[in-house]
């Protein structure tokens, strides 16, 4: 399942909706959570479950679903519309920690048996740093659970919580307490043996910003990111794509460890690498081979 590009949609704009499928995003979030406002959510969410059933069928995209938190008193009536053939996950937000993704695992278990799917059919990517007491949890999702499938981290819910009056500085990089939720979101997703997803990148008119931002995500580790608008989709894929110099890199890497397999440390054009290098350098062929194969 790749995770490079999700992309928001309302759960309540057909428009906007079939302009996603067209994305070439990897995944799309049909949001039932903020973009949809209180009195249509109960519309938005039988809308959302006759998409579900009409996109079925083969597809190159994801079928995600935000629900709302726990704490709203909707998610299982969310669940109950949209949990069905053709849902991929459910992104849950606002999780206090591991026992939050717990408790959606039974609910889908249950949901999942009433509409004759197979149990752990449904995946679950976490928002995992949007309350104060998520912050002193996150390594509770080592061992991951059976549904995780990724972890990612928002900064204007938190932003909330802890009543600051801005999460960036004045050169418009987070501030500390938002790189510290975005530092320790990326470790508990490499605890827990998950990828992690970079937050939206809010100005979508920025292409430029958004390409150099998701380069650093890259480096710093993020599989990939979640995108606000459609134009930011084809950048997202871009920057988290290797490069050719990259993939040529990984390949002479891993071509010297396979010839010398009882060395720790190879020697290429005067520089040294070793064994994290070859895992690194697996993962980026990885990554290739797994978007060549789709």
């Amino acid at each position: 399942m790749k995770l490079t590009s999700l992309l928001f949609v309302p759960a309540d704009s057909e428009k906007k909706f079939a302009k996603a499928r067209e994305t070439g995003a990897d995944g799309l979030i049909l949001d039932l959570e903020d973009s949809v406002a209180g009195p249509n959510k109960a519309a938005a969410r039988q809308t959302l479950a006759s998409w579900i059933d009409a996109h079925q069928g083969p597809r190159d995209w994801g079928f995600w679903v935000r629900v709302n938190a726990f704490d709203s008193g909707l998610t299982l009536d969310d669940l109950a519309a949209i949990v069905r053939p053709g849902l991929d996950g459910i992104v849950l937000p606002k999780a206090n920690g591991a026992q939050d993704l717990v408790r959606m695992g039974h609910c889908l278990d249950a949901l999942e048996a009433r509409a004759g799917m197979a149990q752990g059919t449904v995946r679950i990517i976490v928002v995992a740093t949007e309350t104060a007491q998520a912050m002193f949890n996150l390594g509770s999702y080592a061992p991951a659970h059976p549904r995780l499938a990724a972890l990612t981290w928002g900064a204007e819910d938190l932003s909330a919580v802890v009543g600051s009056t801005a999460n960036k500085d004045d050169s418009g990089d987070w501030s500390q307490p938002y790189q510290l939720a975005r530092s320790l979101c990326l470790m508990a997703a490499a605890a827990a043996e998950v990828p992690a997803l970079d937050t939206l990148y809010a100005d979508f008119r920025d292409d430029a910003g958004l390409e150099a931002s998701c380069r650093v995500s890259r480096r710093d580790g993020f599989a990939g990111r979640l995108a606000i608008h459609p134009a930011q989709v084809a950048g997202i894929n871009r920057a988290f794509a290797p490069s050719d110099a990259d993939v040529a890199l990984a390949q002479r890497i891993v071509a010297a460890f396979d010839a010398n397999p009882g060395l720790g440390t190879i020697g290429i054009d005067g520089k040294m690498y070793d064994i994290p290098h070859l895992k690194q350098a697996r993962r980026t062929l990885a990554s290739v081979a797994e978007r060549v194969s789709e």
